[in-house]
């Protein structure tokens, strides 16, 4: 087992859930976490598991979002900053701010196994918004915009039949996907039910 995927694992040790890092292998039988659901380290399987103080919960959140969706601290900070000079409720534009992350939207399509392989796709240059081709991972997708694999994209090796494939994967409620033409549009906006943290902890954390 490499490096790299221990260090994933341990994340999702340390965050108390599976953050899908490995996207379709943390639901196998043979996900670390299922075995080791417990912290990382020589004292993880012993440690107690005492009440959280609201700052550990909201830290904690924080975390397991940051490492969810694979950025470091300024970058995840950044969001934040942005999120909280919009009319509205943080928590819910910060989640959306993330959801509509490029990236993102090319993993809930399912054309990623995780996020970080589609990172790999759109930086490859093999998504197109609108027609478009665009190979930055944080590009903000709007409602309204159609992404899709580009024609290079579908003479690439692990892409074939990705009709049959897509046919299979189950889209949250604001993506709309088109499976024969290995597309998605955004339809509206992402809602709290698809996060797995709870944002308004990182608002406030970030508020201290």
């Amino acid at each position: 087992m490499s490096k790299k995927i221990n260090t994933n694992c341990a994340q999702c040790r340390r965050a108390g859930v599976k953050l899908m890092l490995k996207g379709e292998k943390c639901l196998g039988p043979k996900c670390p976490f299922a075995k080791r659901s417990y912290a990382p380290g020589q004292h993880g399987p012993t440690s107690r598991k005492g009440k959280l103080s609201g700052y550990g919960a909201q830290l904690r959140e924080k975390q397991k979002a940051k490492r969810t969706y694979g950025l470091i601290e300024r970058q995840f900070a950044n969001y934040v900053n942005k999120a909280s000079k919009k009319v509205g409720d943080t928590s819910k534009i910060l989640l959306a701010m993330l959801e509509l992350r490029l990236d993102n939207v090319v993993y809930r399509m399912g054309l990623g196994k995780s996020r970080l392989s589609a990172r790999q796709i759109v930086s490859h240059g093999l998504i197109t918004v609108n027609g478009r081709k665009i190979d930055v991972p944080s590009y903000s997708a709007k409602i309204g915009d159609i992404v899709a694999l580009s024609a290079k994209g579908k003479t690439k090796k692990g892409f074939e039949n990705m009709a049959e494939k897509l046919s299979k994967v189950e889209t949250p409620a604001w993506l709309g996907l088109n499976v024969k033409d290995v597309s998605a549009k955004v339809l509206n906006t992402p809602q709290v039910e698809d996060s797995g943290f709870n944002a308004k902890s990182i608002i406030e954390y970030y508020s201290r």
